[in-house]
């Protein structure tokens, strides 16, 4: 399986990736274009992403509108499944909470700080992880 983590700070990258790599094939972007660039390359390569965990606030691209890049993407080529895409972020707040799930589609929410525990929760409820 591969995964795709969207997020901009070092730290983040690396716990994620510890995190992930005993499940998935992990690829990086540090914001929201080279994750929509990331994205659309794994499709034309025949290898698409199964996840992708993106974080809401980053440089160039903010991870809300990478997702509805994303999504158009999907819509408009037919791609089936969707990617199973968990939204990242510091900010506790219920519009941004709502505007992940209605208008990007997101498959799930996670508030950082991150953790193990939150994050396996999360691949266990979309299928990844069975117990």
């Amino acid at each position: 399986m591969r995964a795709l983590i969207a997020e901009d700070e070092f730290l983040g990258r690396k716990v994620l990736t510890a995190f992930l790599s005993t499940l998935f094939e992990v690829d990086i972007a540090v914001n929201g274009k080279e994750a929509v660039a990331a994205f659309q390359m794994a499709h034309d390569e025949g290898k698409p992403y199964d996840l992708i965990l993106m974080d809401i606030m980053m440089p160039e691209l903010d991870g809300l509108e990478a997702l509805t890049q994303i999504r158009a993407k999907e819509h408009e080529n037919k791609l089936r499944p969707q990617v199973k895409v968990l939204m990242t972020t510091a900010l506790d707040d219920a519009k941004t909470v709502i505007r992940s799930f209605h208008d990007g589609e997101a498959s799930g929410y996670i508030i950082k700080p991150l953790s193990k525990d939150k994050l396996f929760s999360e691949l266990q409820k979309l299928g990844f992880v069975i117990e």
